[in-house]
């Protein structure tokens, strides 16, 4: 609220952590709930859920009518995360961390790559040990009034503070902010993929392979250009499917330690998760903030002749996010407008075969009869085991829903 010559804001300023306080935190805690959650990564009878840059939620799933939310790892800055074995792999800002998974129950940090994903995260620039590192963990909030003289100085200082509406500021030094054995299986929004030995991930612009056929000790073997605006990668068999605003690009990893780009299909400036099976590949567009595009839906591609993919087909959607094929039956999670799951046996002729519209949805695995929905309000769970039968078997709420 304003007056001629006070005005109230809400102050977040931030709170640092030392890089050698934050890796020793870096463990098994009490759960938390469940607040603004992200990816998700299945691997046996654990789901490991993201929380937006604050860490992992570790959920039993042994029963997934009734999933349990064990445990908690703080990892600051994390977004991404795939397992293989006893593994978890996960990004921390530019880092990534090897967690030793074998006793879900008790993980603990093993291994820590400093500024490997350099694009990911600035706090290494200008040091050189985790001691000096401060890495930012959280804001404290409060609200308060200033005098126009106060107010001026800030308005004119935009090095001291950053603005954003509805009266809310940000003191600038918290920009940090933007800053063998089998593999567990990723949604289709993710970053990170694990194919065989060697764990595939993408920033902004770059693929990068890691050799992880000694868990505990990843070597980085390439790292190369991909373009501009890289979202997400998707694994089948020998090709890696990387979506990004502006296009979809097929890599063949046949050498596993240095992928080459074979096929590119161009499309509208857009949001774009891609999956793929033998001959065709899915790929949603959609509007959004972060994307600037206003196109709206699911194109079906031929990739028979992977170095020139082909559009065979467009359908419309509302604002379609993550997606899951387990054979014909397809899973899209369409933003606000729910869940859609659809029967592809027809991809020129794909039909709606049961709809859900609580949910706004974000992202979406399958596996073994049972899929896996992030939403907006709670982590679903769907039996699809008999296709004229789909039905809603869980839900684990996001607090505040």
């Amino acid at each position: 609220m304003k007056d001629s010559c006070r005005n109230t804001y809400t102050i977040y300023s931030p709170i640092y952590k030392s890089l050698t306080q934050v890796r020793a935190e870096m463990k098994s805690q009490p759960a938390q709930p469940l607040e603004n959650t992200g990816k998700l990564y299945v691997y046996g009878n654990y789901i490991f859920l993201n929380e937006l840059n604050k860490g992992i939620h570790v959920i039993d799933n042994s029963n997934p009518a009734s999933p349990k939310n064990m445990s908690f790892i703080s990892v600051p800055g994390n977004v991404d995360i795939a397992v293989k074995g006893n593994y978890l792999y996960a990004d921390c800002y530019s880092d990534i961390v090897v967690f030793d998974i074998s006793n879900p129950a008790n993980v603990v940090a093993k291994t820590f790559m400093d500024n490997v994903i350099p694009e990911m995260g600035y706090y290494w620039q200008n040091h050189t040990s985790p001691d000096s590192v401060q890495i930012l963990v959280g804001y404290h909030q409060r609200d308060t009034t200033v005098d126009c003289d106060t107010w001026n100085y800030w308005n004119s200082c935009s090095s001291c503070i950053q603005m954003t509406a509805g009266g809310v500021v940000f003191f600038a030094s918290a920009s940090l902010a933007n800053s063998g054995p089998p593999a567990g299986k990723g949604g289709s929004m993710a970053r990170f993929s694990i194919v065989n030995n060697f764990l595939y991930g993408v920033s902004r612009e770059k693929i990068y392979a890691f050799d992880i056929a000694n868990g505990l000790n990843p070597q980085l073997t390439n790292s190369s250009n991909v373009g501009f605006g890289i979202e997400t990668i998707y694994p089948f068999r020998d090709k890696l499917f990387i979506g990004s605003t502006t296009g979809m690009f097929i890599y063949d990893i046949t050498n596993p330690s240095d992928p080459v780009q074979q096929g590119m299909f161009s499309h509208a400036r857009s949001c774009d998760p891609v999956i793929a099976d033998d001959e065709l590949a899915y790929v949603t567009l959609r509007s959004g903030n972060a994307c600037t595009g206003f196109t709206n839906q699911m194109d079906v591609l031929d990739i028979r002749d992977l170095s020139n993919p082909s559009l065979l087909k467009t359908y419309q959607m509302s604002n379609p996010h993550g997606l899951g094929k387990d054979g014909n039956i397809l899973f899209l999670c369409d933003g606000a407008a729910g869940l859609k799951v659809y029967s592809v046996a027809d991809p020129l002729n794909i039909q709606l075969i049961k709809e859900f519209k609580e949910p706004d949805t974000y992202d979406v695995i399958m596996l073994n009869g049972i899929a896996i929905v992030v939403a907006k309000d709670g982590l679903y769970q769907f039996d699809y085991s008999d296709p004229d039968n789909i039905r809603q078997i869980s839900r684990l709420s996001i607090s505040g829903h």
